[in-house]
């Protein structure tokens, strides 16, 4: 879908190159741009000899040609330029100072490509205190922002949030920036710079916490199952020792149906839980008689009630669990991909489908340094500038 798109990366770690990975797997040519050291999620798992490979560093980079550039010097400078030549996109996660002086910051840039998109993802956007801060997701999208302390109940200590979430939620709106810009150019013709952040991110992701509190200047904390403000929309375990989670629609119908599921059709005639609000400040009680119920039943058995009730629900799983669920094969969740040493294995998918067209990742994750020959030479340089340039330690 999206060949003949060219996209430069020079971005380290998550949240930039799992945007140019989505890119890619959608059929865009993206020629990944590191260091002699390369990229520091290469190294994840260093020291582990156990394990074979690094499936976090190919599945953010699959689909791509690599290259290593020394972009200390002159010589790789100007060869990262060449190479911006003939692209559409430069995206980029480097601190606007350390491009600034490369001569790699969008004013530089644009003045010699104009026609270029010249996209940066920050921690926290390119103006003000933060645009020179150094950002990880859980610094900037979880913590700063307020998701983490939106997630947390109130009194309970903070505790490590999974890395990764918030860069693939930045990830997926710089992909939908890029692609904006991209249509903004087959009109005008003009490049223009695309801004995505973490913290941005956040703040969208959240979007119903933080639109009340723009709003009403208030905002309830997470609470516990017991002190839930819809003790209905819950976790509620079950006799096989599994969870499952219930969200009701508004109106009374799911009440109905939760209730009987549970084998409690009795609290429907209970006057502590005649209303929403009288759930809500009763919640303790009607959790602990929901949870009563089923945990008479099995979570299928359970599952199979809900289901006849048409209520909204799902078990709680693991990613263990969610390997083998057919709903997520279904789904289109996995696809089969391949490293570096043709070993074969499933990963996560990219997160839309266009069915009839193939999206699946074009090649593996490149090894360090692996294009860098023939990326210089579509460039434009000789075989003897490439070998120069590598002698000179411009290129690797």
């Amino acid at each position: 879908m999206l060949e003949g798109l060219k996209i430069v990366e020079l971005a380290t770690y998550v949240a930039a190159p799992s945007a140019a990975m989505v890119l890619a797997d959608w059929g865009a040519e993206v020629v990944k741009v590191e260091g002699k050291g390369g990229d520091p999620v290469r190294h994840v798992f260093a020291g582990q000899p156990h394990l074979t490979g690094n499936p976090v560093f190919e599945f953010e980079n699959r689909g791509k040609r690599g290259v290593v550039l020394d972009t200390s010097t002159a010589a790789g400078r100007e060869a990262l330029v060449r190479i911006l030549g003939d692209a559409d996109v430069f995206l980029t996660n480097v601190r606007p100072s350390a491009l600034k002086r490369a001569g790699l910051d969008y004013d530089s840039l644009h003045a010699r490509l104009p026609g270029l998109i010249y996209c940066s993802v920050s921690g926290h956007g390119l103006v003000g205190e933060g645009a020179e801060a150094p950002a990880f997701d859980i610094a900037a999208f979880w913590t700063r922002s307020g998701v983490a302390a939106a997630s947390f109940p109130k009194g309970v200590e903070p505790f490590p949030c999974r890395p990764g979430m918030g860069d693939a939620v930045c990830a997926l709106a710089t992909a939908s920036a890029v692609l904006a810009a991209v249509v903004e150019k087959s009109r005008t013709g003009a490049g223009r710079l695309v801004e995505s952040s973490l913290m941005r991110s956040a703040v969208f992701a959240i979007g119903w916490d933080m639109s009340i509190q723009l709003k009403w200047g208030k905002l309830s904390s997470a609470r516990g199952r017991k002190d839930a403000f819809d003790p209905l929309s819950n976790y509620f375990p079950t006799a096989d020792g599994r969870w499952l989670v219930t969200v009701p629609r508004q109106g009374a119908d799911d009440w109905r149906a939760i209730a009987t599921a549970a084998g409690r059709a009795d609290l429907l005639d209970d006057p502590r839980f005649a209303t929403p609000r009288l759930r809500s400040t009763n919640a303790e009680a009607l959790v602990e008689a929901l949870d009563a119920g089923f945990r008479a039943l099995t979570l299928a058995e359970a599952g199979g009630r809900l289901t006849r009730g048409d209520v909204i629900w799902a078990p709680l799983q693991r990613p263990r669990d969610l390997v083998d669920d057919p709903w997520a094969r279904a789904a289109g969740c996995f696809v089969e991909v391949e490293d570096a040493a043709g070993t074969r294995y499933l990963a996560p998918a990219s997160p839309a489908r266009f069915p009839g067209a193939d999206d699946s990742p074009r090649r593996p994750a490149p090894t360090l340094g692996q294009h860098t020959r023939e990326v210089l030479a579509e460039a434009g340089y000789g075989a003897a500038e490439i070998e120069a340039l590598i002698a000179r330690g411009a290129a690797v």
